[in-house]
């Protein structure tokens, strides 16, 4: 990069600003450490009006750049681009505003998840997305990629807690979309914005919505044979009309990994379910009698309920590790992300260990069964010539048969780099095309985190005119952060 351009940026965030080899390489890949790129720089900026004066250097001087939180995404939505800056915003990290009288927090897009609940459990309330990796993830991550986690079941997803956002888009202007009102009109342009995958610009503020922490919250854990008998278990309890706030189901080479791990206590089986139950306690003792008879019903040989807190956040710690805890059990894994209808949970695990025998390769699956989002982890040793490739060719063929299915090829983790090219196996090219003209209307220099999610890049019509701004900048909407 021109010594001009460094010049430029280095004015902007001073010692925030990495070009040494030996420190880009931090930056090189997020979670998916199969692909890497270098970056050009890195930026850190501080502060919205740095983030912005970056970005206009990025359009002017046609540069592409890569937002980038914590790193731990899982479909190389981080990955740095070929001869572009990735703009980390880890410095970002500050809650601006606690408003509990209307259940608000307004962060920066750097502050951990965990963070928020942090903040607002002294005060009776949490933050629902609970991604697992909640300790070390970031908001702004979070919205780039609509997070879930454990209790997205009944809680919904990142977007469900995201009232609005300010946002730097890839001109160097800004925009406050959505507001503190629950029921704005107009276009649902948050909506659009959360799980773009940092295609569509950079949020420099979030408004989340929090909830208050329910009266009772019983954690049940049931041990069943096969994961055929869980999924029926999972079918069953919402069949019969009951919304826990998490169903999440293990199999065994999960639980042996996490047990490796942690020591969670767990029994040794062939299918493990973690239900949650909260509300209040009358009606929570009577659920769990519920999911306690369907379990049984389905085969489960142990049952357990937590008896206080502690115990409760034993269950769930084997859970929360079981990703990292696969480095136990295997030198190298790829993570996926699937989504099926629940009641093809039974059919698709058979599938999924038929098609682990068929490559070789042993496949441990931990996930949110309650709404259907598997995580499938292919295992294989990349000192094995030829086993990274049939473990890629198996995790890829895992998602085929999720949309064979009628799921989707992501939950939670987005396309990124790593699932863009099976957005054909979902979408025909019309729907393709349709979805790249929002992204133009956004960046019709495609500068924001180019080349991800879409198999290849659409171009979109050169803009008429100089840029105009946007009526609500003009009427100035930063009254709602």
């Amino acid at each position: 990069m021109e010594a001009r351009i460094l010049d430029q940026f280095r004015a902007i965030v001073g010692r925030g600003l990495i070009t040494e080899t030996s420190q880009l390489h931090t930056y090189e890949c997020d979670g998916l450490t199969n692909f890497r790129v270098l970056p050009q720089a890195v930026l850190l900026p501080a502060l919205t009006a740095e983030v912005q004066a970056i970005v206009q250097i990025c359009q002017r001087e046609k540069i592409p750049f890569v937002a980038r939180g914590s790193g731990t995404g899982l479909s190389g939505g981080a990955l740095p681009v070929d001869k572009g800056i990735v703009i980390s915003l880890a410095r970002m990290n500050r809650i601006l505003e606690v408003d509990l009288l209307n259940a608000r927090v307004v962060a920066e897009p750097g502050v951990i998840n965990a963070d928020v609940t942090q903040r607002v459990a002294p005060h009776g309330y949490f933050y629902a997305p609970d991604p697992s990796s909640q300790s070390v993830c970031s908001i702004g991550g979070n919205v780039a990629e609509n997070s879930g986690g454990a209790h997205c079941l009944k809680y919904g997803f990142t977007t469900t807690h995201v009232l609005a956002l300010e946002v730097v888009l890839p001109d160097g202007s800004i925009v406050h979309l959505g507001s503190r009102a629950l029921d704005r009109p107009g276009y649902d342009l948050p909506g659009i914005f959360v799980g773009s995958e940092g295609t569509l610009g950079i949020a420099t503020k979030v408004v989340l919505r929090i909830v208050k922490k329910p009266a009772v919250i019983q954690t049940l854990l049931a041990a069943f044979n096969t994961t055929e008998e869980a999924g029926a278990a999972v079918s069953g309890i919402i069949g019969a009309g009951m919304l826990p706030a998490a169903i999440e189901m293990m199999d065994n080479l999960a639980i042996q990994a996490a047990e490796a791990s942690v020591h969670a206590g767990y029994p040794d089986c062939g299918g493990l379910l973690l239900v949650e139950l909260d509300g209040p306690a009358a009606e929570v003792e009577h659920l769990i009698e519920e999911v306690s008879a369907i379990c049984t019903q389905c085969g489960a040989w142990e049952i357990r309920v937590a008896q206080s807190e502690a115990e409760r956040a034993v269950f769930w710690k084997g859970r929360k590790a079981a990703f990292a805890a696969m480095g136990r059990i295997s030198p190298n894994y790829i993570v996926q992300d699937g989504v099926i209808p629940r009641t093809a949970l039974p059919k698709v695990l058979s599938e999924i260990e038929r098609m682990s025998a068929a490559a070789g390769l042993r496949v441990a699956n931990v996930f949110h069964a309650g709404d259907g989002n598997l995580h499938p982890l292919v295992l294989y040793d990349g000192r094995i010539a030829g086993q990274e490739e049939r473990a890629m060719e198996l995790s890829i063929n895992i998602l085929r048969l999720c949309v064979q299915c009628g799921g989707s090829i992501t939950g939670e983790h987005g396309v990124g780099e790593e699932k863009k090219m099976m957005m054909g196996e979902m979408f025909a090219e019309p729907d393709l095309a349709t979805m790249q003209l929002v992204r133009c209307a956004f960046d019709p220099e495609q500068l924001s985190n180019p080349g991800k999610v879409f198999p290849r890049t659409r171009f979109c019509a050169e803009r008429t005119g100089p840029y105009q701004p946007h009526p609500l900048e003009v009427a100035g909407v930063a009254q709602f952060f």
